[in-house]
């Protein structure tokens, strides 16, 4: 009996796999994740553009074999015919040739495409970023001209700037100005921290000198004081309200501390107001019993509405400004101009 069926088409011959592996700089080179390993050492080619990639050190010792290529699009396509799987390491700024190349391939419906994948070997955790900040700052110290002549009492005034700039930031409610506040702050701690790693100083008058540390010491201290002062975060202690939580807190500095007063630790350069309301919460929590001292003039009648402003839960400072501006713009529309937050 003659068969005249249709003959049977051949198998499509499997397209493979191109697999785009990316690190992150800001992870330690060799601590990848485990299916870019298992995908490493399955893989049939491995190939790099970059003789010099940090990866390739630690690739080498988990016998993971490198070709140093850059192939085209066309290329890598026709690598992974047969159901081979190719991993590209691009370089740390990515390789935009080859990706665009992939893309316009598969937008033409002309080529048969292996499957596409982009596989984070590692990637950043929250605070990433602050590596880069500190990396930039180092730079910038070595290299540039103003930057590298700063000494810490000289740079004293712009975090009272910053400071002030950020705190009208907050009290406008605006989220991007507030980000970039909080950058500047950021950038006169960073700053400062960076100087502190020249011990001996770099002031005509030593006004540098001393032990050097770095941000890492600035960060290792504050990662261990918010601990200590959290016993009930990171210890056995409860506290199930605000208040609570400022009892831990007071008690704990206490003891680091040892003050002889409860007045010690107290900046009497800060505004007037914010002093005077500081200067009556630490009597209060204390403990201290002290009348407020009686005089002629305004300054006791400030530090009298202070006291008060501080024993009711207000911050003196923040009133008096809220009052300003409100006073700011009062004035503008007698002028006839529009409040600021309008231009």
């Amino acid at each position: 009996m003659t068969d005249h069926s249709e003959p049977t088409a051949a198998a499509a011959e499997p397209t493979g796999r191109i697999v785009l592996l990316t690190t992150s700089h800001r992870v330690a080179p060799g601590v990848l994740s485990w299916p870019a390993w298992q995908t490493l050492h399955a893989a049939d080619r491995v190939l790099c553009a970059d003789p010099g990639h940090p990866q390739l050190p630690y690739l080498r010792e988990a016998g993971v074999e490198v070709a140093f290529e850059s192939p085209d699009a066309q290329a890598l396509v026709e690598a992974c015919a047969g159901g081979r799987t190719v991993v590209v390491l691009p370089g740390g700024e990515g390789d935009q040739r080859l990706t665009d190349g992939l893309a316009r391939l598969a937008g033409s419906g002309r080529v048969a495409m292996p499957d596409l994948e982009l596989l984070p070997g590692s990637y950043d955790l929250p605070g990433a970023r602050l590596l880069d900040l500190v990396q930039v700052m180092d730079r910038v110290r070595r290299e540039c001209p103003w930057t590298s002549r700063q000494t810490h009492r000289g740079l004293a005034k712009y975090a009272i700037e910053e400071a002030y700039e950020l705190v009208e930031a907050i009290e406008d409610g605006d989220r991007e100005e507030l980000r970039e506040e909080l950058g500047d702050v950021l950038l006169q701690v960073v700053f400062h921290a960076r100087i502190a790693e020249e011990a001996g100083g770099d002031g005509e008058d030593g006004e540098d000198a001393g032990e050097a540390f770095s941000i890492d010491d600035v960060a290792g201290a504050l990662v261990a004081k918010l601990i200590h002062r959290h016993p009930h975060v990171f210890g056995d202690a409860e506290a199930e309200t605000p208040e609570d939580v400022s009892a831990h807190w007071q008690r704990t500095k206490a003891v680091e501390k040892r003050r002889e007063s409860v007045t010690e630790g107290i900046p009497v350069g800060q505004p007037g107001l914010a002093l005077a309301a500081k200067l009556a919460g630490r009597a209060r929590a204390g403990g201290v019993a002290v009348e407020l001292p009686r005089g002629e003039g305004v300054g006791y009648e400030l530090l009298e509405l202070a006291a008060r402003a501080e024993a009711e839960g207000i911050d003196p400072e923040t009133a008096l400004r809220a009052a300003a501006r409100a006073y700011r713009d009062a004035i503008r529309a007698a002028e006839g101009v529009r409040p600021p937050d309008t231009l």
